[in-house]
């Protein structure tokens, strides 16, 4: 593996990054993202009263409890409406385990993708053809918005298998019309070693494990920024700002966010423009809603809720108001990239992976940006929640950009850290700093929390 020359000092963020120009210079599907609002919502009503109809025909627990709450399809005359519905929750999946949700028979089905299952029952997902092929027009779109174009050389180390990330983003970049590099997670020198060897323009993967690439190449002597790397596209996993400041830093990337779950569609859902000023989501295929996630109403536009989708396409594995738990804020003012789509603002975190460390409330990603960036420390970190006495008690292993030079050094450096997390979070929690290579790299998504409580002492 071979670094560029030591006379190419500029960094790329300076010398090539790209200006946003608006409106946007290319679209994948430019009447359909830029449909006026008026006629996204008679399309979006069309569609939703399909999705009730083939969920209230094909799935018995749809069908139940639609018919407790005596309602039909038919029923549903406006968008408003749709509060009326029932809420489905990832129980739903499990408890109907293995296919009790689909809307079409196993045979079918084209595609099954499934969830880890680390704490319970694997969630199992299955798409049609059709259903295939609209994620991949999705794809293709997203990546357009964020940046990438046809003819690009896009490396792909999302991880392939029952996880969505790999297959879905790979079939999306081949509708986009461009070159896909199939990486995967894992062999990282490798995957240093494809980025300068091939030329890729376009990095996918997760952001922590954006990092533990920059790491290694920065390990082995080479110097990612002066790469032909422009654009990454990060996502399955909360992320603050500050770690994408530090990924667009140290890749020498705009760095675009991306969502979606498995339970919708895998990725997809919605991606960033390259305003980078939330993330489009796309209403033509998604019924959006935020709500309080205590009451269950809805909240107004701007206000931090629980994302709850409804697929509107769908068919088989159609979703009803499902909530995903992740915590977000809407926006449906005009996107100056020429979009009408509405804009998720960054997902803080899920709801149910909140922390209440003596009775604040608090989430990773609060944590992560305010250690991301920190002077002598490195972006990587692990918060460990234990039971002592009747009290949940948080400590924070933190990584030292270098060994400390003396134990003082280290106590202070921990004391820092300690009084920015309460100052700027409101919670005490004990930090422990590791030498630099103690605390674990990501191949995939990154395990910011280890629980060590008992379980039935949990939440």
């Amino acid at each position: 593996m071979t670094a560029r020359p030591a006379n190419h000092s500029t960094s790329k963020t300076s010398r090539r990054k790209p200006t946003v120009r608006h409106p946007a210079r290319f679209f994948f599907e430019r009447s359909l993202e830029t449909l006026p609002r008026e006629q996204l919502a008679r399309l979006q009503l069309q569609r939703l009263r399909a999705t009730l109809k083939n969920a209230y025909e094909h799935v018995p627990l749809h069908r139940a409890r639609l018919d407790a709450l005596g309602i039909g399809p038919r029923d549903i005359r406006r968008l408003e409406d749709v509060t009326r519905l029932p809420f489905t929750v990832k129980s739903d999946l499990r408890d109907t385990y293995p296919f009790g949700l689909f809307a079409r028979p196993r045979e079918q089905i084209m595609r099954l993708h499934a969830s880890s299952g680390t704490t319970g029952k694997p969630t199992v997902v299955g798409y049609t053809a059709k259903d295939v092929d609209n994620w991949a027009s999705l794809i293709a779109r997203g990546l357009a918005c964020g940046g990438a174009r046809p003819g690009d050389l896009i490396h792909n180390a999302f991880g392939y298998g029952l996880f969505t990330g790999g297959l879905g983003m790979h079939y999306g970049i081949e509708r986009l019309g461009a070159t896909v590099l199939p990486m995967s997670g894992g062999m990282t020198e490798r995957q240093v070693q494809m980025i300068i060897d091939l030329g890729a323009r376009v990095l996918l993967c997760t952001p922590s494990y954006a990092l533990n690439i920059a790491e290694v190449a920065e390990r082995e002597g080479v110097d990612l920024r002066q790469s032909r790397l422009e654009v990454g596209f990060f996502g399955a996993e909360p992320w603050s700002e500050s770690l994408r400041n530090e990924v667009q830093l140290r890749l020498g990337v705009k760095a675009i966010d991306n969502y979606g779950l498995s339970e919708i569609i895998g990725p997809g859902v919605a991606f960033e423009c390259e305003a980078q000023d939330g993330l489009h989501a796309w209403e033509d295929h998604f019924l959006i809603e935020v709500i309080d996630p205590e009451s269950g109403t809805p909240v107004a536009e701007g206000e931090a809720g629980e994302l709850v989708i409804s697929t509107l396409t769908k068919e088989a594995l159609p979703m009803i108001r499902y909530r995903t738990r992740d915590m977000t804020r809407l926006a449906t003012e005009r996107c100056g990239c020429g979009r009408t789509h509405l804009r998720l603002k960054r997902v803080t975190g899920r709801n149910d992976d909140m922390l209440i460390i003596r009775g604040v409330n608090v989430y990773p990603s609060q944590i992560e940006a305010v250690l991301v960036g920190l002077p002598d420390l490195a972006p990587h970190y692990q918060l460990v929640v234990e039971r002592r006495g009747s009290l949940d008690e948080l400590t924070i292993e933190v990584e030292a950009a270098a060994v400390p030079a003396s134990e003082k050094a280290e106590q202070m450096l921990a004391e820092r850290v300690r009084h920015q997390v309460k100052s700027r979070v409101g919670v005490t929690a004990e930090v422990r700093v590791k030498n630099p290579g103690e605390l674990p790299r990501s191949q995939g998504k990154a395990v910011r929390v280890r629980d060590l409580r008992p379980k039935a002492g949990r939440g």
